[in-house]
């Protein structure tokens, strides 16, 4: 039988066809939840909130969404992904509401921490959700493309459109209604991609199926040594954006006050650098089903981040401020860091029976990297200075690099070694069952 024209171009993009909606709806969603990415903040100062408590509410939002991403995929084992979907998209509406309609209009800062802090469960919940959802899904021939789109559709909505929306909504509606306008994109989003999707997959659990719930909870941690290379995929996911959090902190004061940028043109360099890396996310997802998983993590993540962290550091040094060629820099460094994204894809298959306790390894990994960049900064700025912590993170993607040579996948039926040419790669085996074409050598 032959698939109807819309069906075959999703298959031929390389998106799950069962799951395209969900794709939609996750964009949608990502969307709204990064509305309020660029100016938040601020608009909390003009409502009398000090800096410093504005701070630690996004301190707290970011320890609740590290918690709900590590829980997205120990729930999904438990409930199936779609249940964990709409879970987060009940957090996220529920206590948006509280804060739209209580916690700012009464100013009141206890009531901000507690909507607005529970609210950071939402988002994970929903995202990572549907990205056990995926891995469960999709033949493993074509995983790492489909990871690729998942990060497309996540980074695209948060914070780039986000940010877009809001600079069009605030001059026409103002900073509040806009908070409303993202209210309505995240439920838009949600409903599109819970009552859009009709895959069965989403109501089953993945794997664990004689496991009770503190077994699963427990085994998504003891998972990092029970199957060491599950282990060893978590500390690269937390060397993956250690850096990008730890340039957050010293990389606007040196280019501002070092090399000679303005803010502005920093901004810029900021914007083009994570532009660079949404697409950039869909196109490792594609080399990933190509080259293999395990070379595009090692050569384009670690040993191409190893390059553009420096890069990003020495050639402004240089050069001073010429914007074209620190754009180019940035722009390298971004789509880099994407190199890591058949993380996604390879860490689930590491563990075949238990994908969402390997994939709430991988998402503690990730958590784990928003406070050890950092941490890295706060520790060796000091006696190290800015040039040092650039070396000690090229050091840490170096490591990285090493690491994912031992990503192999298991010996059993179905996978890695029982799939002749495809096995010598060791990365992204054809799924002759799922009705997968064959991957070029």
């Amino acid at each position: 039988m032959t698939n109807s024209p819309p069906r075959s171009l999703i298959t031929r993009l390389g998106i799950p066809p069962t799951l395209a909606w969900g794709y939609l709806g996750l964009l949608l969603f990502m969307i709204g939840d990064g509305v309020e990415s660029g100016y938040l903040s601020p608009y909390l100062l003009d409502q009398g909130i000090s800096e410093s408590r504005a701070a630690l509410l996004f301190t707290v939002y970011g320890v609740a969404a590290g918690i709900a991403a590590w829980l997205s995929g120990v729930l999904s084992e438990l409930w199936g992904p779609r249940r964990v979907m709409w879970t987060g998209l009940g957090i996220w509406g529920a206590f948006q509401l509280l804060f739209l309609l209580a916690a700012i209009p009464l100013t009141s800062y206890p009531m901000m921490m507690l909507a607005y802090g529970l609210r950071g469960l939402g988002y994970p919940l929903f995202a990572y959700g549907f990205l056990v959802w995926v891995a469960g899904v999709t033949p493993r021939a074509r995983l790492g493309t489909a990871m690729g789109w998942f990060w497309f559709a996540f980074t695209g909505g948060l914070p780039t459109l986000g940010s877009l929306v809001a600079g069009g909504l605030i001059p026409h509606i103002g900073a509040y209604a806009t908070l409303w306008a993202a209210l309505v994109l995240v439920a838009a989003g949600g409903l599109i991609a819970l009552l859009l999707v009709r895959d069965d997959h989403g109501a089953r659990r993945p794997g664990s199926a004689g496991e009770g719930p503190v077994a699963t909870l427990l085994g998504s941690v003891t998972i990092l040594w029970r199957n060491p290379r599950v282990g060893a995929g978590s500390v690269v996911r937390v060397i993956n954006t250690a850096s990008q959090f730890g340039f957050f902190v010293i990389m606007p004061i040196h280019f501002t006050r070092t090399v000679g940028f303005s803010l502005t043109q920093w901004l810029h360099l900021l914007s083009a650098m994570f532009a660079t890396n949404i697409f950039a996310n869909l196109l490792f997802g594609v080399v990933g089903d190509r080259f293999g998983w395990r070379r595009t993590i090692a050569w384009f993540g670690g040993a191409g981040c190893t390059l553009s962290t420096l890069l990003l550091f020495y050639v402004p040094d240089a050069a001073g401020p010429d914007f074209p060629l620190a754009l180019l820099v940035a722009a390298f460094y971004g789509a880099t860091l994407a190199g890591y994204v058949p993380l996604s894809a390879l860490v689930p298959t590491l563990e075949p029976k238990h994908q969402g306790q390997a994939l709430a390894a991988l998402n503690l990994g990730a958590g784990a990297s928003t406070f050890v960049g950092p941490a890295v900064v706060a520790v060796f700025v000091g006696p190290l200075g800015v040039e040092g912590v650039v070396w000690i993170f090229a050091g840490m993607y170096a490591v990285s690099s090493v690491l994912a040579h031992f990503l192999k996948l298991p010996d059993e039926p179905g996978t890695a070694d029982a799939r002749g040419a495809a096995a010598e790669r060791g990365d992204a085996p054809e799924d002759t069952a799922a009705g997968a074409a064959p991957s070029p050598a």
